[in-house]
């Protein structure tokens, strides 16, 4: 079992590499088995399929993305406290895995039907605890009347932007991956403090 185990954990990272790298239209099971260091046969044995053994990789890799939004929206936070940890985990998650958002978006417009299934936690992320935070906040005349979903799309294209554009912004400003990032950090703060400054009267 422990041998299967390994096998097929191989395989699943192997996966997530090329997928995140070359999508799922530009991957084929034989990149997959390449970087694995296993034979297709064996591959196919495991998952049976590309789409298969990808709906698996797509399901991980946004579970974990948006499970930690979920973590932090039902934290006993005040509401700065918590948009300010949301934006400091969407910034991690992708600096640690740049090719994360793309990977998402292209998914997103390719297979939608795919990504709600994969994802049933994000159909709920814009309810519950928040919203109330928010709605109460709005009757004390603490923020403005703002829609909790403009909220999110705010801070979700505030962060991304600045990873899937990262080659382009690195040639167009000569900067080395370390001066980027420490750009970055620095933008991290700024989007924060815009966001919270418009939304606290």
């Amino acid at each position: 079992m422990k041998e299967t185990a390994t096998a097929e954990e191989r395989i699943k990272d192997a996966a997530q590499k090329v997928f995140l790298e070359k999508g799922f239209d530009g991957t084929t099971t034989r990149d997959i088995a390449k970087e694995a260091g296993v034979n297709s046969a064996l591959m196919n044995y495991y998952f049976r399929s590309k789409e298969k053994l990808f709906c698996s990789v797509f399901s991980d890799m946004c579970q974990l993305f948006f499970q930690g939004m979920q973590d932090i929206l039902t934290k006993p936070l005040e509401l700065k406290e918590k948009i300010a940890e949301i934006i400091d985990h969407d910034f991690n998650m992708f600096k640690n895995n740049p090719d994360l958002s793309l990977f998402i978006l292209n998914e997103i417009h390719r297979n939608p039907e795919r990504v709600m299934e994969a994802i049933p936690i994000a159909k709920h992320l814009v309810h519950g605890i928040f919203e109330e935070q928010l709605r109460d906040a709005i009757a004390r005349k603490e923020v403005r009347n703002v829609d909790v979903k403009s909220i999110f799309l705010m801070i979700i294209a505030n962060t991304q932007f600045i990873f899937q554009c990262k080659a382009m912004h690195m040639h167009m400003w000569q900067v080395s991956e370390e001066e980027y990032y420490a750009f970055a950090d620095k933008h991290k703060k700024l989007i924060c403090d815009m966001i919270i400054s418009y939304l606290f009267i």
